[in-house]
Order: structure tokens, then sequence, then C-alpha cells
């Protein structure tokens, strides 16, 4: 040690002291050891999973034995294209894609107005309406909701009251979103799935508001621009960050997720589910290897995007 170094600190005896001693000196040391485990669990058991599932994927199953050929093919992959698994894959990112611009249409007003105008109580009262929710636990929240939305449901009841039952009929009538209640429908799955993640969506994108400087909005209104003019060209474009943020949450959730769509909605599949039934019931390993590798290209995708976008600026 130094004389500097010892004047600053005294050498200590004991085992830990010197130990202590050894580390303080070298700074980058005890950096690499605080770093090594959470670095050890991301590479082994995160990225290391990550790769032994694309791995998977590259296999084939073989159609007499059913057994699993360990040699490098893309035959799984063009299964994929068949038109059932397509329409799952097709399914699956059109929910996610309404879901994610569905919740932002909501989510914009309510983040807005805790950004700019909430203060003290009522901010306080926002930020505990936005995370009560995410409290409770997930299953309890989703078959809540298909007790709601069944036909002896409080929706269907509401509906009655109103005498607009001719009005939810004709919309379960509507083929392909339609069934024979909410609860059995799209139309059930998509209401869920928005009211599941708009927490998600509802707090990245007020942050990103809270960031726009005030002064930017008085000197458009100063310069004679409109409530409309002002949000389109000032909040929007300074807010898109964070809009985009809320919509990556949004859209990877709703895309990976499986319980809900088994809960409510019809029997037609999803990623998470096609996932589920090849890798239990049906034993094909490979192909449910697929099926997840297809979000992932997805999301990566949608975060290079994303980062262009400044969006991590606003997480």
């Amino acid at each position: 040690m130094s004389a500097a170094a010892e004047a600053i600190r005294p050498p200590r005896d004991g085992t830990l002291g010197r130990l202590s001693d050894f580390l303080w000196r070298r700074p980058g040391l005890f950096l690499l050891l605080m770093l090594t485990p959470p670095l050890l669990w991301l590479g082994i058991i995160y990225v290391g999973s990550l790769f032994a599932l694309l791995l998977q994927s590259f296999f084939s199953i073989d159609e007499f034995s059913g057994l699993i050929r360990h040699e490098f093919t893309l035959k799984t992959y063009a299964e994929l294209l068949r038109p059932s698994n397509f329409d799952i894959i097709v399914r699956t990112v059109s929910m996610a894609a309404v879901v994610t611009l569905a919740a932002g249409v909501i989510a914009l007003p309510i983040a807005y107005y805790a950004a700019r105008y909430a203060r003290g109580r009522w901010k306080a009262a926002f930020y505990l309406a936005v995370m009560l929710p995410l409290w409770s636990s997930y299953l309890v929240k989703v078959y809540a909701w298909k007790l709601i939305l069944a036909k002896e449901g409080i929706l269907n009841w509401l509906f009655a009251k109103l005498h607009l039952t001719w009005a939810l009929e004709a919309l379960l009538a509507i083929p392909v979103i339609g069934g024979n209640s909410l609860s059995v429908s799209y139309i059930g799955t998509f209401l869920v799935f928005v009211y599941v993640w708009l927490p998600f969506m509802i707090l990245p994108m007020q942050a990103a508001l809270e960031r726009v400087p005030g002064n930017l909005i008085e000197a458009s209104a100063d310069l004679g621009a409109g409530t409309g003019q002002t949000f389109r060209h000032v909040v929007f474009p300074l807010a898109l960050p964070g809009i985009i943020a809320g919509s990556i949450f949004t859209f990877s959730l709703t895309l990976g997720d499986y319980i809900i769509p088994q809960i409510v909605g019809s029997s037609r599949l999803f990623i998470g589910q096609a996932v589920y039934a090849h890798q239990g019931t049906a034993g094909n390993i490979p192909l449910a290897a697929a099926f997840t590798v297809v979000p992932i290209v997805i999301m990566g995708f949608y975060l290079w995007v994303a980062k262009r976008q400044g969006a991590f600026d606003a997480l």
C-alpha cells in the first residue's frame, strides 16, 4: 500500500480487514466480483435457456416413431407456414396490435391529465388507482372477467336494463370476433387483455408526458396554436418515446400470454396455447420451440425500432 493510501486508510488487521484493503486498492476487481453472480445467472439461466430453445427448434419429429431427430433441419420452421399454424401467428400478432392500440388510446388522456393537472392527493389517488389492479391475483382478475362477460353476468344484465340487448346481440353476431357470449368471443378476450395490461401503458406514458416542458406548451399558445395543434406538434412528438415504451410492455405481454385466451375466448389457439399444447399433450417439442422463437423475433425487431425512436429513455 502506498503512503498516500495508508494516510487515507491505515492497514487493518485480520483476514477480512486485509481482504477489504486488497479490494479497496483494486476497484476494478471488486466490480468484477460483484457483477459475476448476476452475469452468470443471466448468461447461463436466461441466455442459456434461450439458446437451448433455439437449438431445439432446428430439430424435427420422426413421423413414424414420434421421437425427436437430433439433426439440423429447417423442416420445423416450414411447418409454421402451414395454414393452421400460420393462422395462429397472425391471430396472436393481430390481437397484440389491436390491444396495444386500444390501450394507447385509453391511456393517453388518463396519463395526460395525471401529468399536467393532477397535484397532491389527486396524483397519489391516480397512482393508487393505476397500481391497485396489479396488486391482485392475475388469475382472480381473469376469472372475475369470465363471470362479468358470461351470459348470466353483470354486463349482460346491464345491457338488458338499458334495453340495449339488441346492440349486444348485433355485436356478437359479427363473424370471426363474435360468439355465443362475450366470454367465448374475441371481443371478450380483447377486453380482458386491455384491462390487464392497461397500467403498463399508462405509467411510461405518464412519465414521458411529465418530461414535456410547460414553457413549450405556453410558447405554442403564445404563437397562436390551438389546443389540437399544440398536442399534435409539441406534446405528442415529445411524448412518443413514452408511448412506444408502454407499447413494448403491452404488445409483448399480449403476444406471449396464453392464460387469458384459454379462459376467456374461443377455442382457436394463440401462440402461447400452441406452445403449451405442443410441449405437453402433443409432445412436439421442436415445433413448440419454433413457435416460441416467433415472438422473440417479432419483439427483437420491435425493440430495434423502439430504440431508434428513443423509447428506452422513458422506461
